[in-house]
């Protein structure tokens, strides 16, 4: 079910896709108001990964064939937010399989080219004001990352194909669906003030017993966190390791990922903090004790 499923909405996005976004039908459209298009689902849904009956295979309110989302904060010496000394950043919104890999590729929904463009298009700049703030690149412009991480993440959500937001549809309404609802969540989780209250806070020489930390923050989240780390603090791409695989221990905390079901589509449906991590997913690779270190300088936005 899952390959024909992902095998009809790669031909369906492949058909949206070649639509340029600011085309002339575009240039009229009224401000869109987040989430408003997408589908109505009901609130006793099944949980995705915890279905006990099937589910139809072209379902918007199921996530599927990938049921568990993670949501990426970042940790990075050099990358600031507004100057800021105390914030963590956005670093993705990433769909998983049920066993906990992160999925990505799949060319499920379209795939655009000018976020900025979009999210402008339909009178988002307070959510692009909040992106400049907090969805930092590490290097080059935010934009490039913005559009990465819709490319390689966002088309795996069954629930943002157009198919689901049926007459209402219009190009690039899923994307503003998409970074709207990381925002959301990302808005719900200060990770410096949770671990500030467990006493682990920013210093150059203490180390903190990596049990500590993970407690602070699945007592915070309510649900189980991957804690990744480096060796030197750098901005270490490693949601790459796909097959679950980690680069080798670190002792520099560097990324928490929170992890969700979702019970209803992503858009509207509500995140619920896993209680366990999947067969695969337990891809934290920090050592026993991890050092946590304050930000060095204030980085260029």
């Amino acid at each position: 079910m899952a390959t024909s499923l992902r095998a009809l909405l790669s031909y369906a996005s492949n058909v949206v896709s070649q639509i340029p976004i600011l085309n002339s039908n575009l240039q009229h459209v009224s401000p869109y108001e987040p989430l408003s298009a997408a589908p109505f689902c009901p609130l006793d849904g099944p949980m995705s990964c915890y279905n006990s009956t099937p589910v139809a295979g072209d379902s918007c309110c199921f996530a599927h064939p990938g049921g568990r989302v993670l949501l990426a904060q970042l940790w990075d010496r050099e990358v600031h937010a507004a100057g800021a000394e105390e914030d963590w950043t956005l670093r993705g919104l990433w769909p998983a399989l049920c066993d906990g890999i992160p999925d990505k590729y799949c060319q499920m929904t379209p795939q655009y080219t000018n976020i900025t463009s979009i999210l402008r298009h339909y009178g988002q700049d307070e959510l692009l004001e909040f992106m400049d703030r907090y969805w930092l690149a590490a290097s080059g412009p935010n934009t490039d990352l913005w559009q990465r991480e819709y490319t390689k993440h966002a088309t795996c959500l069954n629930t943002l194909s157009p198919t689901c937001y049926g007459a209402s549809h219009a190009p690039g309404l899923e994307v503003v669906d998409y970074f709207t609802r990381a925002a959301a969540l990302f808005r719900t989780l200060d990770t410096y003030r949770a671990l500030e209250r467990a006493k682990i806070v920013p210093d150059a020489r203490r180390r903190y017993p990596r049990g500590d930390v993970q407690r602070a923050l699945e007592r915070f989240g309510g649900g189980r966190v991957v804690l990744r780390c480096t060796t030197t603090g750098s901005d270490d791409d490693v949601e790459e390791d796909g097959d679950g695989a980690t680069r080798g221990e670190g002792d520099v905390l560097h990324q928490v990922w929170y992890v969700y079901f979702v019970r209803g589509s992503l858009q509207t449906g509500q995140f619920v903090p896993a209680q366990e991590l999947g067969a695969r997913g337990d891809v934290g690779n920090c050592a026993a004790e991890v050092r946590y270190l304050p930000k060095t300088g204030r980085g260029e936005l």
